[in-house]
């Protein structure tokens, strides 16, 4: 299962070194930190805070309804994931902000991960 696939089902996965357990984002044949090949695709618990965020008040396209905010999120397996927030106003985004993913069906045959605050 690659992330797509897991993102299909779903699940947000990513790729973890067999040798050292780093996680590892975007996927690479080699570990960033050990250089091994021995890779395997582990589940995310999908919990993170924000490292930063932008909020874009005009809309670039008629299928993105402005103000919307992309989000850096910070997992906590260390992995970063640039996103969309959902069901929250951008005056209340800030950064360290926990946050959790949500799956959203865009098309039939397209879903994104999203996040959204915990709590």
């Amino acid at each position: 299962m690659g992330f797509w696939e897991g993102i299909k089902e779903q699940q947000l996965v990513f790729q973890r070194c067999k040798e050292c357990g780093t996680w590892i984002h975007p996927p690479r044949p080699t570990c960033p930190k050990c250089r091994s090949f021995e890779k395997e695709w582990a589940p995310s618990t999908g919990k993170g805070t924000i490292h930063s965020w932008v909020t874009y008040r005009e809309s670039p396209h008629p299928s993105f309804k402005a103000p919307y905010s992309v989000v850096l999120v910070e997992l906590e397996e260390g992995v970063r994931l640039v996103s969309n927030m959902v069901d929250i106003k951008p005056e209340e985004i800030s950064i360290g902000m926990p946050v959790e993913v949500v799956f959203d069906d865009v098309t039939e045959g397209l879903t994104l991960p999203k996040f959204r605050k915990v709590g």
